[in-house]
């Protein structure tokens, strides 16, 4: 399925280790609350992201949105580290506090979603296998540089999504429109 959003998930152990990592498998479950939806995958060795365990842990987490100009960054904390490993260091992109939830906020950013967790349903525990992470929006931050009349501006925003494949990305500057017909 392309092309696919990237929830950009930061998440902070028990023992306070910060995490950051994508994740293509995202989407709105719901709007009244308004609840997201993300799937962290098996490793092929069989364990589980930190992310995950993260969640777990502290029932808290926040999605920010990859835009072009964060695409590297957003690259290198891809990569499998151990669960000391903070990815905001690796990535050089900058943790500034949440107003809800004890995870941090990346800076760079221009949407964030505080998150607490409501459900987790693990759909198979093999490798590439995953779980489906539900949480609700507590706290929405959006830069007030790409709102345009109360409404995110895609032109500003600059987000990208992520094609099939190992590093196959898309941009969303080409848009069109079309009518919902009316019943």
């Amino acid at each position: 399925m392309v092309p696919r959003p990237i929830a950009f998930v930061s998440t902070v152990s028990a023992s306070g280790t910060y995490n950051l990592a994508p994740f293509s498998f995202f989407t709105c479950a719901s709007a009244n609350p308004p609840v997201l939806a993300f799937c962290p995958m098996v490793k092929p060795d069989g364990s589980g992201k930190d992310t995950l365990a993260n969640i777990r842990e502290t029932r808290e987490f926040v999605v920010n949105i990859v835009s072009e100009e964060i695409s590297a960054q957003m690259n290198l904390t891809s990569g499998e580290y151990p669960p000391e490993v903070d990815e905001f260091a690796v990535s050089g992109l900058t943790p500034i506090p949440s107003d809800c939830v004890g995870a941090p906020r990346v800076a760079e950013s221009s949407v964030n979603m505080e998150c607490r967790l409501t459900q987790i349903v693990e759909v198979s525990s093999k490798p590439a296998g995953g779980s489906l992470v539900l949480g609700e929006v507590l706290r929405f931050h959006i830069d007030d540089r790409i709102v345009d009349g109360f409404k995110i501006d895609p032109d500003r925003l600059h987000a990208i999504g992520r094609m099939g494949g190992p590093g196959s990305y898309s941009r969303t500057r080409d848009r069109f429109e079309l009518t919902r017909p009316k019943a």
